[in-house]
């Protein structure tokens, strides 16, 4: 009786989300913005592959709980969501990358550096 609260219900439509989308689909956008702050490349690379990221979490919901492929309310939620993951994780690898780089002159100071 438990398992159906977690499970394939329609009523998990919370859980789901939080699954797929936050914790899946958060993790694989930071490591994405992480891996693009890696190579130095610009932050606007950030967008385009986050629209594919986004598409990819969407098809899972839809694939694996049968829920709307096509929504694009649910779309820009979880653009949003991944979105912000991967600058976070962007921002926390070039901010490691300053400090390490250019330890002489910055410190990395949470998602930032500053000068020394």
């Amino acid at each position: 009786m438990l398992t159906n609260v977690f499970w394939a219900d329609t009523d998990s439509g919370f859980f789901v989300f939080l699954l797929l989308t936050v914790v899946i689909g958060g993790a694989a956008a930071m490591a994405s913005g992480r891996a693009l702050a890696k190579t130095w490349s610009p932050s606007w690379l950030l967008f385009p592959s986050m629209a594919v990221l986004s598409a990819a979490v969407r098809f899972l919901h839809f694939a694996l709980y049968q829920e709307d492929l096509l929504s694009i309310q649910f779309y820009i939620v979880t653009l949003i969501i991944t979105i912000a993951a991967s600058f976070a994780g962007y921002r926390s690898m070039r901010a490691t990358q300053m400090a390490t780089q250019y330890s002489w002159a910055f410190e990395k100071s949470g998602l930032s550096w500053k000068p020394r």
